[in-house]
């Protein structure tokens, strides 16, 4: 049997809480950290696909990406290292590791040959980049130290005609520090003052002619934006003595200083919370091959319109406006306002207004923008959320002069994922979708969508049924329209599907469906200071209307794609910890931690009531990891445990019995699996191996045929057949006489072995999915979907690395 081909239909990655954290190239590949992996989502992919690769290496969590070209990025980690990533035809490849800082890099930037680097061992670093044929040589140019303040930003720009290069730091000293190189090292030059709280966000603005300044804008978590010019001084000179001479005023730096003083007196009664305006003018001298320059720097606008901190900041491609995200859940687009001359004709002072506002008016989404940037040639304006995942919008028009007041701007759809550890998943009965369940205290369900310009299914999240207040530990479908979860609580829960998302998936075609679907509640909302979601029968019509011919957007899923709970289903006396439905739908067992036998009871009960099924099983001492009924009559029940050993119950009239135990694991069981016949079952342990057990023909015992030795812990395993039960009589017995298993690794990695019917106990291994297509950190749940494709299947993976993936494998049957 040749070696199985595997490509990814999907991959589901949040973006990490940085506001540095993503980057966008000039071909608008966005590149940004999730988790400890880096995903390269393609924004121009005419599908509207999603992350198309994850790149592991980082050791911590990643905190900046910055594109050095459109083949060449930087990105650094919470624990101090950069690393330099190339594009050698299709394939990224580290070509330098540089262990940069002693503490978390806060801030990357680029420029010319440097990378420049701020952390929280309070110093600024600047890195010279020396390219090779495959490796690249990053070596320190300088430290700059900065007295026990932290860097959040840092903006390098040229200054207009002239070789010198300035250099802006911010952070949670509250000033913007300037630096100039002209030659040599970077030196201090000037420190501007005015923002009353930490700066997040620095940009330079560079000028399209020669007589431009350069504009600096500053954003702080005060709320406001502050915009300083930079510009040559003897041009301001010369201005302002035409301008002197015209009106005959005398205003000199004496008066300002007076006038500063006096607003400084008024103190914190004065309007707008006290900011003061300062109006001084700061004086930079650089050499350059004619001797000295001086360059004036000047405070020119005060921006507010934002209601919290100011996350990101980034001028357009085009530098004619400036993007700013916040974390009052908005983004807006200003832009001078050209209406407003002075008599200062030929200087830039100007009045920015805000032209866009996007997001949630009110601000009542948690944390959010985090950060934002420009793509697709500053057509499309993107910010990522605290909940990790992205919002986008796209120019539609433009008004004939060019400018910006006319332009319309549409929501269009973008990519999302768990924040956190997943940990659980599971098919639909007919594998038509997948939900899954994490840490981050949310229930998402994915699906496949026919494209509308091509044949292909793409994968997006369709809803967000459950946004929970505890931290959410296993789920279960118990039928196409309903699934239980479980959670750090003592109760299930089950939910049902609302109108809505029926209505959604038909229309998208991720199910076939008939047209009426019963009568169910349109919708559901949280009440406040619940934890369960109540069913809402008359939603908003503009729901209906808009919502049915696309996909949700991330704002939507927060808000508007809840399922209504139907039912709670109680017993344990811990924190529930796996769920399992059985294979007929009409039965549902829960476990909880527990510490004692009393507690490491397994309880089974009926989905037509939620009413107990039989007495609770026991034998075990310990937590029960997992639970599952064998296929296909659910005639027993197995379970394993932290307590080494697994254990097997057989149903009978009024509840399931005990009638086989093993102990001959050598640690905690995290996994177990039965055969799509029911003739095997699998486990897998912290021992670093899988067993597969048999039912002995003469005696009835179950004994272990084979092990499999592994080099890491085994925490995952799912078998597979090579055909449904539907097309037996359609394939040859050769086809049907092989079966899969895929085992997951705690170092994120899958294995996929393969056997014939005939012999059980020999397994070959086919097939290693590394990290690269895989994980990188531990495997929680793996669960093939149910296809009557022989040759190719699809398998589902979660991990602690807070990525889900669903991968395509290509058998090459017998």
């Amino acid at each position: 049997m040749s070696k199985p081909s595997i490509s990814t239909a999907y991959i589901s990655a949040s973006t990490n809480r940085f506001n540095h954290v993503a980057d966008a190239s000039t071909s608008s590949l966005i590149a940004y950290g999730s988790g400890k992996l880096i995903a390269l989502w393609n924004t121009q992919d005419p599908d509207g696909g999603g992350v198309l690769q994850t790149l592991p290496g980082h050791d911590g969590l990643v905190t900046c990406v910055r594109f050095v070209a459109s083949d060449a990025f930087a990105s650094t980690d919470d624990k101090g290292t950069i690393r330099y990533w190339r594009l050698f035809g299709t394939e990224w490849r580290t070509t330098a590791i540089v262990r940069a800082h002693q503490q978390a890099i806060s801030v990357l930037r680029k420029f010319d040959k440097f990378l420049l680097t701020g952390s929280s061992d309070s110093s600024v670093k600047i890195w010279e980049v020396q390219h090779g044929d495959v490796d690249n040589e990053v070596k320190e140019f300088q430290t700059i130290s900065l007295q026990g303040w932290y860097p959040l930003s840092i903006a390098i720009a040229s200054l207009p005609s002239s070789e010198a290069i300035i250099l802006a730091i911010g952070g949670t000293d509250r000033k913007v520090h300037i630096w100039t190189r002209s030659d040599g090292p970077f030196i201090r030059s000037v420190t501007l003052s005015g923002h009353e709280d930490w700066i997040r966000a620095l940009a330079f603005r560079v000028p399209s002619t020669p007589n431009d300044p350069i504009v600096l804008a500053s954003g702080s978590q005060d709320g406001t934006i502050r915009l300083w010019n930079v510009e040559s001084f003897t041009k301001m000179q010369a201005q302002s003595q035409i301008h002197t001479e015209k009106s005959g005023d005398n205003l000199s730096d004496d008066l300002l200083d007076a006038f500063e003083a006096s607003l400084g007196d008024l103190g914190a009664d004065a309007e707008e919370g006290g900011r003061q305006i300062s109006l001084k003018r700061h004086i930079l001298t650089v050499k350059s091959n004619s001797g000295t320059q001086q360059y004036s720097v000047t405070f020119d606008a005060l921006l507010i319109g934002h209601e919290a901190g100011v996350t990101s900041l980034s001028w357009s491609p085009s530098n004619t406006s400036l993007l700013s995200t916040s974390t009052d859940s908005s983004l807006i687009i200003w832009a001078p306002s050209s209406i407003v001359s002075t008599a200062y004709s030929s200087s830039t002072s100007s009045i920015w207004i805000n032209i866009q506002r996007f997001g949630d008016v009110g601000g009542q989404r948690l944390g959010g923008f985090t950060g934002g940037l420009w793509s697709n040639d500053g057509a499309e304006a993107m910010a990522w959320g605290w909940s990790g995942g992205w919002r986008r919008w796209r120019r539609i028009t433009s008004d004939s002069h060019g400018g910006t007041a006319g332009e319309e701007w549409e929501e269009v759809g973008a990519i999302s994922g768990h924040s956190g550890a997943i940990k659980g998943l599971d098919w639909s009965p007919k594998g038509d979708y997948l939900v899954s369940v994490g840490l981050d205290q949310t229930t998402r369900i994915h699906g496949a969508i026919t494209s509308s310009t091509s044949e292909q299914s793409i994968w997006h999240e369709l809803s967000r049924p459950q946004v929970h207040g505890y931290d959410l530990m296993g789920v279960a479908w118990l039928g196409p329209w309903t699934f239980a979860s479980v959670a750090d609580e003592k109760v299930a829960r089950v939910f049902e599907a609302p109108r809505n998302f029926v209505e959604e998936v038909r229309v998208l075609g991720v199910k076939d469906l008939a047209q009426s679907e019963g009568d169910r509640p349109a919708t559901a909302s949280v009440p406040p200071l619940g934890l369960s979601n109540k069913a809402v029968s008359d939603a908003p019509s503009e729901l209906d209307s808009s919502r049915p011919c696309r996909r949700p957007f991330e704002g939507e899923l927060a808000s508007i794609t809840l399922w209504p709970e139907v039912e709670k289903v109680f017993g344990h006396g811990y924190e529930s910890i796996t769920i399992s439905a059985s294979n007929s739908l009409d039965l549902l067992a829960t476990a909880c931690r527990a510490t004692s036998p009393q507690h490491a009871v397994i309880r089974v009960s009926t989905t037509a009531g939620y009413q107990p099924f039989g007495v609770p099983l026991e034998g075990h001492s310990l937590t029960v990891t997992r639970i599952a009924f064998s296929p296909p009559d659910d005639r027993y029940i197995l379970t394993v445990s932290r307590d080494r050993t697994w254990r097997l119950f057989e149903k009978k009239e009024n509840g399931y019995m005990p009638i086989a135990a093993d102990k001959s694991h050598g640690r905690i069981i995290w996994d177990c699996a039965w055969s799509c016949e029911g003739d095997l079952f699998a486990t897998a342990s912290r021992d670093k191996t899988v067993k597969i057990w048999k039912q002995d023909s003469d005696s009835a015992r179950w004994g272990a045929i084979t092990t499999m030795k592994f080099e890491e812990a085994a925490t995952a395993v799912a078998f597979c057949s090579a055909v449904s039960k539907t097309l037996l009589y359609l394939v040859s017995i050769t086809t049907l006489s092989r079966r899969w298993l895929a085992v997951g690794l705690e170092t994120g990695e899958i294995k996929v072995y393969s056997s014939l019917m005939s012999t059980p106990d020999q397994w070959t291994l086919v097939l290693i999915i590394n990290s690269n297509l895989a994980h990188v950190d531990q495997i929680n749940r793996l669960a093939w979907r149910a296809t009557d494709n022989p040759s190719r299947k699809q398998l589902a993976s979660c991990s602690d690395d807070g990525t889900l993936k669903v991968l395509i494998v290509q058998f090459e049957v017998d």
